[in-house]
């Protein structure tokens, strides 16, 4: 009789379980139980990061640790690339490699600096008559090309912290100050007082009065400052503000994130315990509703942490004194302005370190080496303070353009000397490179998918030799796309098509997660990226743009050949 009930008892169970798998599977016919699963893991990133449903962080410490990298220590099981060149400032493409990884620094125009005071409202402002300051620098500010008058144009600081000017160029080195109506016969668009200003040329805007955004910190006496945020269509005339941020400290800036369509402010706030300047965070889609936050409720984002090293000269723990940042091809890059202390006898030793994310929020900062120094030697433009541009850097051909403010200091004191704009150059894509010497090196990338054709890499070894294999799902070498069918580059370019035997077409395996396989030998390898377009077009973000370019995505590729 027991055996009778406990058979009877086991069936019950069978047939319950029998009935919530029906349940289930009609769940999930549904979408319900996946729309549920998707609100609990939060947004999907282009790149196939997985956000939490809690975003942005709300519980990091404020600390001198770097900060955590959660898509590197559990990247995505498979990568897509379809947005844009993919570059190796980290690991999140690479599976395993034995080629050596290399930070490379801008290099310094030699004719800086490309912009110095030399109107009469550049050189008001200056706190004494012992030390003047002319004033023709950005202070984040911006510099952009914008496509629809095919210029190169700059905002920055006239007059130390009296007025916002502007300026254009042709080429991104020789530029000119045109006299505007604003304030009648000189180049200032903005008379307010201010302190720091960003400016955004925004492409992907749609309403053209809102064309360009400006982002101002004002002196109003009080102990409380905002941004003040105006709109313009041409850049020139600003008219009234739209509105008004929470409590920010000096030197808050902004910037579009296009990888998740949002407005993002760097809030400066300080630490008198820990870290002191740093960053708090807040985002929005609306620009305006993105800025009105409450006052210390925005949470702590990011400082100098404790592997930024201290000046020999003043033994003091470094700050975050300002970070600008923008979209580059499929990654943000951050400049990071790098307070090093206050010595007595010259001008703030802040120079320009670089961080890269790829969620919008981690900063990921490989080498705490600078970017674009401040010089040592006295008597040089930039012997003090150097800061970056709003929208940091500029495509144009196969460099980089990055712009600074230096100050040149005076000896002996504190003091800015005169303030002027620099220039600073990179290769394309020439942030990292992975290279190899005589003996052959292979990098393996992780799973990846792509909806396009044709794959392009950023290499230089015209004394060398790079051929590329692809590689299934499974991990073995698929025939047609084998090593010893590759036609071995041979080149410097950063725009070079990788071919096989009777094909250089992989329009068959998009959609498929694959495996890229590069086999170089005396070279230095950037990017590779998948093209849908025989051009090379990466259709990824150009920064702050550059020739050629007609919107905010590298929809151009390679000039055609003459």
């Amino acid at each position: 009789m027991q055996t009778i009930r406990t058979k009877s008892l086991i069936s019950l169970h069978q047939v319950a379980l029998f009935v919530a798998l029906l349940l289930c599977a009609q769940l999930v016919s549904s979408g319900a139980f996946a729309q549920s699963a998707s609100a609990a893991k939060g947004e999907l990133l282009y790149n196939g990061i997985q956000l939490p449903e809690v975003w942005p962080p709300r519980d990091l410490p404020v600390s001198r640790e770097p900060m955590p990298l959660p898509y590197l220590k559990t990247p995505p099981a498979v990568i897509p690339i379809d947005v844009g060149r993919q570059l190796f400032v980290d690991d999140f493409l690479v599976e395993d490699t034995t080629l050596a990884r290399t930070h490379h620094p801008a290099t310094y125009f030699p004719g800086n600096p490309v912009l110095k005071p030399d109107s009469p409202w550049e050189s008001e402002g200056s706190k004494s008559q012992e030390h003047p300051a002319p004033t023709a620098m950005v202070f984040s500010d911006g510099v952009w090309f914008d496509p629809q008058d095919n210029l190169f144009k700059m905002w920055y600081m006239g007059g130390y912290t009296v007025t916002t000017c502007y300026a254009t160029s042709k080429d991104g080195i020789h530029w000119e100050k045109p006299m505007l109506d604003v304030v009648p016969n000189t180049n200032i668009v903005q008379a307010a007082k201010r302190d720091s200003t960003t400016v955004w040329l925004d492409l992907l805007e749609k309403d053209p009065v809102r064309r360009y955004k400006l982002f101002e910190f004002g002196w109003t006496g009080k102990s409380r400052h905002n941004l003040t945020i105006f709109f313009s269509s041409d850049g020139i005339h600003w008219g009234d503000p739209v509105g008004s941020s929470g409590t920010v400290g000096d030197r808050t800036t902004v910037f579009y994130n296009p990888f998740r369509n949002v407005w993002v402010y760097g809030i400066r706030d300080y630490d008198h315990t820990t870290i002191g300047r740093f960053r708090r965070y807040a985002e929005g889609a609306d620009v305006l509703a993105a800025s009105q936050w409450e006052d210390k409720k925005s949470p702590f984002w990011v400082g100098a942490d404790n592997l930024d090293p201290q000046r020999d000269d003043l033994k003091t723990p470094c700050e975050l004194y300002n970070l600008d940042a923008v979209a580059y091809e499929s990654i943000m890059i951050g400049l990071f302005s790098i307070w090093r202390g206050q010595p007595t006898d010259r001008a703030k030793p802040n120079e320009i370190c670089i961080g890269y994310t790829r969620d919008g929020f981690h900063w990921d900062r490989p080498t705490h080496e600078p970017f674009i120094p401040v010089s040592e030697k006295y008597g040089d433009w930039n012997w003090g303070n150097v800061q970056s541009a709003g929208g940091c850097c500029l495509v144009v051909g196969d460099q980089i353009y990055f712009y600074m403010s230096g100050r040149s200091g005076v000896q002996g004191s504190p003091a800015s000397g005169t303030s002027a704009t620099g220039l600073a150059t990179l290769r394309r894509d020439g942030f990292v490179s992975m290279d190899a010497g005589d003996t052959e090196g292979v990098l393996t990338t992780r799973p990846v998918t792509f909806k396009g054709k044709y794959l392009y890499v950023n290499v230089d070894d015209p004394n060398g030799q790079l051929s590329v294999e692809v590689l299934d799902e499974n991990g073995k070498i698929i025939k047609r796309f084998k090593k010893d069918k590759c036609t071995p580059i041979s080149a410097n370019s950063t725009i070079q098509r990788v071919a096989w035997k009777k094909t250089d077409d992989l329009s068959a395996l998009a959609g498929k997660p694959v495996r890229f396989r590069f086999h170089l030998t005396n070279g230095k390898l950037y990017s590779f990226w998948v093209s849908p377009d025989a051009s090379g077009a990466s259709y990824g973000y150009v920064a702050a743009g550059g020739p050629g370019f007609t919107g905010p995505t590298d929809t151009v590729g390679a000039p055609p050949s003459k």
